[in-house]
């Protein structure tokens, strides 16, 4: 696997724009707009899997305000081996879960199913990450470092999970690679790292927010080979908001909510309000698992495709046009 770089002044020039975008196919699209809100079948299942993984990953930001303070019966946090400090001033950081097994009761009387190794993202508060961790590969081999190091230490009595957000995606990815044997979940993850590896590639899976800052260089490489599931839970947003973890995590919990228990106690204990993509009103409750939509759930960003196509409809369809032409 190998980095690439692109000049940082484009990274600037790209971070200051920001255009409404569309539902994904993945989301209300026939046949899926008779579904739980709008969410196709095999999206809800793919989320069902993810969630906990987007809870860790946005948990491996310790400090940051916009943790989940409620994480729910399926993550119990472990203590880490101490990051030596001529690591941690590369920007390098994760955490460490147990995962418990879905289902009713506390954490204590389930059993353990996987350990999660989070790494952390690029923190903007400090240009470590982006010199040792874009810039230069100094944090993959922190990454694989420190999970050899862990394993070692934790033993293999369940199986090791490795997850991550932005930057700390592509190190999961890269533990992924070198560990075949391991499962990597990424959460609008980096694309400046690139691998022929294929072997394995079903035993990583992606989330990605359509229209997010960095999708905008996904295109210049062929990223690592993963399931990538591209959804659209904020069209409203700016690329900069949309690239955050928080609100994918909210985002693939409440689609997790249609279909576990456990996800819907997570989207009723932190508050996680209805994606606004999603049909409803804004303060809509989750109906939680079970539920079946009586009409069609046509989502918000595709309201404006439904109505009469009159003349004003088609000014203002020209408009959008020439908004997105022009990256806004």
């Amino acid at each position: 696997m190998r980095l690439t770089l692109r000049p940082l002044v484009l990274l600037l020039g790209l971070a200051l724009s920001g255009c409404v975008t569309f539902p994904d196919i993945s989301q209300s699209r026939s046949p899926c707009q008779l579904e739980p809100g709008g969410w196709c079948g095999f999206l809800r299942e793919a989320a069902v899997d993810a969630f906990p993984y987007a809870l860790a990953s946005t948990n491996a930001y310790t400090g940051d305000e916009d943790l989940f303070a409620k994480p729910g019966r399926v993550l119990q946090r472990v203590a880490h081996l101490p990051i030596a400090e001529a690591d941690a001033d590369k920007g390098f950081d994760y955490q460490i879960f147990n995962q418990y097994e879905s289902g009713k009761g506390a954490a204590a009387d389930r059993k353990p199913v996987a350990r999660i190794l989070a790494f952390r993202g690029t923190d903007m508060k400090s240009l470590a990450d982006i010199f040792y961790g874009t810039l230069r590969g100094d944090q993959i081999e922190l990454a694989l470092r420190y999970f050899e190091a862990e394993k070692a230490r934790l033993g293999t009595d369940v199986p090791w999970i490795v997850t991550g957000h932005s930057l700390g995606g592509a190190l999961a990815t890269e533990v992924s690679v070198a560990h075949p044997d391991v499962r990597a979940y990424m959460f609008n993850t980096s694309p400046f790292y690139r691998s022929e590896v294929r072997d394995n590639a079903l035993r990583r899976t992606v989330f990605n927010e359509r229209g997010e800052l960095l999708r905008r260089f996904a295109r210049f490489d062929e990223p690592p080979a993963a399931n990538v599931f591209t959804i659209n839970c904020e069209p409203r947003k700016g690329a900069i908001t949309k690239h955050k973890v928080r609100p994918l995590a909210d985002c693939i919990t409440w689609i997790a909510a249609y279909a576990s228990e456990d996800a819907l106690q997570i989207v009723k204990a932190n508050g996680i309000p209805k994606p606004f993509v999603e049909c409803g009103p804004e303060d809509m409750v989750h109906p939680g698992p079970g539920y079946r939509p009586t009409a069609p759930c046509i989502q918000n960003g595709l309201r404006r495709e439904a109505k009469p196509k009159g003349k004003d409809d088609q000014k203002g369809k020209s408009k959008d046009r020439d908004a997105d032409r022009n990256g806004g």
